[in-house]
């Protein structure tokens, strides 16, 4: 979150006295917005879209329980606003991620307890972007120092997933991808069943697919996806179907947008209130099917079906 032109809010409160269990939860609420502490019952934040009704909610939650609260808005000389941008330094924060994150080892030799931990590096850093309002090298330095121990630990945990390539996804005719033979690993999972149903359903309606076991045996004439060196894989912080999206000009399609954050929160990570019951019905499918092209019939069901849920919802 970046301010440039910063408007203060300060938030007021008289905690209610009989209610324990209140007083913790507006506290932590406080906690969880970055306020900083002026005095007591005096919290600090700037104004944002978000911060004004997240102090408002607090403030309604207060009077609710039997206190006092109040949000008031401040336009601060620069010399003074300047001494309230240094409350809202986060660079010890940073410093102690940091310094967690050149303890960790990507190649710890229980990759199970590593890849929890470097999770839990992950909500560390995850949360104090949140209450960074004035960011600088620091979290850029924590972001990048983040991707390199991710990079390194997702090789392991799967050796044979694609690796990022920097840039844009190009922009491509579907008139130009029909009747194509398209190719990808076999034994699919998330991101290639969806791409896979994803080319059949809005792209190549006609298209024929390879399951390849060796990647290096892609035929020259085949459009390869979801591995390294293919024509379609994952870009920037796009996996393979975000890219086909974006490639094929399909991004203003809600629906497909929706499907898209599932296939990214299980392929790499992130948040999709429906990932978690869409992994559970495709673990099941591959419970009891073993063929990849029955995999993509039955699959492609439930995509279908799911498309056919975002469409309408």
């Amino acid at each position: 979150m970046n301010v440039e032109s910063v408007t203060w809010l300060l938030i007021v409160l008289t905690l209610p006295t009989q209610n324990a269990t209140a007083r913790m939860r507006i506290w932590r609420g406080l906690k969880s917005q970055g306020c900083a502490a002026l005095r007591d019952g005096a919290w600090l934040l700037p104004e944002t879209v978000a911060t004004r009704p997240e102090l408002e909610a607090l403030a309604d939650e207060t009077r609710a329980a039997g206190g006092t609260a109040w949000v008031l808005r401040l336009d601060a000389e620069d010399a003074q606003s300047a001494a309230f941008r240094g409350m809202f330094d986060r660079s010890p924060e940073y410093a102690d991620l940091l310094a967690d994150m050149a303890h960790f080892d990507p190649l710890a030799e229980n990759v199970t307890t590593a890849n929890k931990a470097l999770k839990a590096l992950r909500r560390r850093y995850e949360t104090l972007v949140e209450q960074d309002y004035f960011p600088g090298a620091d979290q850029l330095d924590a972001e990048a120092r983040l991707l390199t121990l991710e990079a390194i630990l997702a090789s392991r945990l799967s050796p044979n997933e694609p690796h990022s390539r920097e840039g844009q996804p190009e922009r491509l005719l579907l008139a130009d991808f029909q009747k194509q033979t398209w190719a990808t690993r076999q034994d699919l999972w998330v991101d290639r069943l969806a791409s896979a149903w994803l080319i059949r359903r809005f792209i190549d309606r006609k298209a024929r697919f390879i399951w390849l076991q060796h990647v290096k045996d892609c035929p020259a004439s085949a459009l390869g996806f979801d591995f390294d060196g293919a024509r379609f894989t994952h870009i920037g912080h796009r996996v393979t179907f975000e890219t086909l999206l974006a490639s094929f000009g399909l991004e203003s399609d809600a629906a497909l947008m929706r499907m898209g954050a599932i296939v990214h929160a299980l392929d790499v990570g992130g948040e999709a209130p429906e990932a978690a019951g869409f992994e559970m019905l495709l673990k099941g499918l591959k419970t009891r099917i073993e063929d990849d092209d029955a995999l993509l019939k039955q699959g492609g069901q439930m995509l279908d079906d799911l498309y056919a849920v975002f469409t309408t919802s």
